[in-house]
């Protein structure tokens, strides 16, 4: 048997497992992630992240992240910012702003004075073919039949996929009616994460996110940064935008086209922990 230490986070109740990749030999097949997922055999997570080197020259760190489910995943605002909380508070960097490799790309958290993280999660993409999503064509809004009905969809990708509909009530049963659906359909080749945005105000959204591998979590990072384009390309929202999920607030600004989305939040440290394998 072996040991793996880790550390428990949470980024407004979005949970992680941190596990430091660089000073220990890490070997996490599916079955183990699973079982380090659940929450009452194991430490539970929505998601893992791994900590390891980058080979990329001027790139501080590698960055990946497993669901609970034990399938890998391209990217996850929440677990960034825990992410860049995790590397300055264990020592592995005396930085304050760093370049972190993804699978889909480099981003750079940045800690703030005030203990917030924020995080440059690039720009977002539109195009179908690189959500992925089966369409014809590009659109702000696209007709997608699901459950029995027809709902409007602007699909983004964060570097993950997001589909990103507007209702009248965050509250009304919509997450729970067509999350999975939407998850899981079949114009969706890689599932995508389903987001349920309410336009408080041009400044001011609520938001309930079931993601892709996990299921409905009390925040997601990528999934606000989707929703803020998403409503800023529909006209509904200005360029910087209060975001509440029923974890907490976040802070998400984009200028548009070609510009990259910023995302300000907290990454909080729960606990250290040692499990044995």
């Amino acid at each position: 048997m072996s040991s793996l230490r880790f550390t428990k986070m949470q980024g407004l109740g979005n949970d992680f497992v941190v596990v430091d990749g660089v000073r220990q030999q890490v070997a996490l097949d599916a079955a183990t992630l699973r079982r380090l997922g659940d929450r009452h055999f194991g430490v539970g997570f929505d998601q893992l992240l791994l900590v390891e080197t980058s080979s990329t020259p001027g790139i501080d760190f590698r960055y990946r992240i497993f669901n609970a489910d034990g399938s890998e995943v391209e990217q996850c605002g929440n677990g960034a910012r825990c992410f860049a909380r995790f590397v300055v508070d264990q020592g592995l960097t005396d930085k304050t702003e760093i370049a972190v490799e993804t699978a889909r790309g480099v981003i750079y958290p940045r800690l703030e004075a005030g203990g917030d993280v924020t995080v440059d999660m690039g720009a977002p993409r539109f195009i179908p073919a690189d959500i992925p999503f089966v369409a014809e064509a590009d659109a702000v809004v696209h007709q997608l039949d699901v459950g029995g009905e027809t709902v409007g969809i602007t699909v983004v990708s964060m570097g993950n996929p997001h589909a990103v509909q507007v209702v009248s009530d965050v509250n009304n049963g919509a997450v729970e009616r067509f999350g999975a659906a939407i998850e899981n359909h079949p114009r969706f080749p890689a599932r995508v994460n389903a987001g349920f945005m309410q336009v408080l105000a041009r400044d001011e959204i609520a938001l309930r996110v079931h993601e892709r591998g996990a299921g409905e979590t009390l925040a997601c990072g990528t999934g606000a940064c989707a929703a803020v384009v998403a409503g800023i390309r529909r006209g509904l929202l200005d360029a910087t935008v209060r975001v509440h999920t029923r974890g907490g607030g976040l802070s998400i600004s984009w200028a548009g086209e070609g510009r990259p989305v910023l995302m300000t939040g907290p990454a909080v440290t729960v606990f250290d922990g040692v499990i044995t394998l």
